[in-house]
C-alpha cells in the first residue's frame, strides 16, 4: 500500500486577493520563511507560498460569503514549527505586524508540551502555529 508522505499543497479561496496577499506575506513570508510566486490558472490569478514541505495557494473566490468554522468545511489550519521558542517568536512577529495573534502559551489539555498561537486571516479562516511535540516526533521516528 502506498504511504502518504505529507501534504503537497492547500488551496484557499479569498474574498480580496490583495488584502489576503498582504496578510499571508506577513504570516508565511516574514514569520515562517516561505517563498512566493504568482501564476494564472484558467484566467484567475493565484498566489503560491511554499517551503520545502508543501505549498499554500490563494485564489480569488467566485462567491463571497463569511467563513463559518462550525459549518461543514475547514475548521482551522495548523502550521508546525520545531520548538516552543519558535512558536513564541512567530506570535511576537505577527503581533508586531498588527495581526491579532494570541500570546503563545502552553495547552496541557492537548498535550504536556503543546504550545500554540491562534489568529484569523482577513476572511475569518482560523490559523494556528504549534510546536513539534514529543508525541509527534516519537510517532514519526518509530513508524513501522
Amino acid at each position: 500500500m502506498p504511504e502518504m508522505t505529507g501534504i503537497d499543497h492547500v488551496y484557499i479561496t479569498v474574498s480580496d486577493l490583495e488584502k489576503s496577499e498582504r496578510f499571508y506575506d506577513q504570516v508565511l513570508l516574514q514569520a515562517l520563511g516561505f517563498r512566493k510566486n504568482k501564476f494564472a490558472l484558467a484566467g484567475d490569478p493565484h498566489i503560491q507560498y511554499f517551503n520545502s514541505h508543501f505549498g499554500f495557494v490563494l485564489r480569488p473566490a467566485r462567491v463571497i460569503a463569511a467563513h463559518d468554522a462550525y459549518s461543514p468545511g475547514l475548521h482551522h489550519f495548523c502550521l508546525r514549527v520545531d520548538s516552543i521558542a519558535e512558536v513564541e517568536s512567530v506570535a511576537g512577529q505577527l503581533r508586531a505586524a498588527g495581526i491579532a495573534a494570541t500570546e503563545a502559551r502552553r495547552y496541557p489539555e492537548y498535550a504536556p508540551d503543546y504550545a500554540a498561537t491562534f489568529f484569523s486571516d482577513p476572511d475569518g479562516i482560523r490559523l494556528e502555529v504549534t510546536n513539534y511535540r514529543q508525541e509527534c516526533r516519537e510517532r514519526h521516528d518509530n513508524w513501522p
